[in-house]
């Protein structure tokens, strides 16, 4: 979902601000699942359990971190380059779309 600014400020921050909120909070969350489940893969090799179960953790934590970083991805493109494709500034228009080309070749 993209959101355009309109001529009030206030009001934009307030149309852009709501979802990018929501997804920020649940990343946050979804981290701190991560989290825990890392902290158990630590336990998992500290008691040499079975490598087949360690490998299935470790596949469902990349998995997470994958939702997480879509999640980053989609908010990175409804509110940053969104704002920069509705803007004036051609030159941050470049940037956004550059910056978004090179990260998406890292994969």
């Amino acid at each position: 979902m993209v959101y355009f600014m309109s001529d009030d400020n206030s009001q934009n921050r307030n149309i852009i601000s709501r979802p990018r909120e929501t997804r920020r909070a649940g990343s946050a969350k979804r981290l701190a699942r991560i989290e825990g489940q890392v902290r158990g893969l630590q336990n998992m090799i500290a008691e040499d359990r079975y490598c087949v179960d360690i490998l299935v953790q470790i596949k469902a934590v990349s998995a997470a971190l994958k939702k997480v970083e879509g999640e980053l991805l989609k908010d990175h493109v409804s509110h940053c380059l969104a704002a920069a494709i509705a803007g004036d500034d051609v030159t941050e228009r470049e940037e956004k779309v550059a910056e978004l080309v090179d990260l998406l070749s890292k994969r």
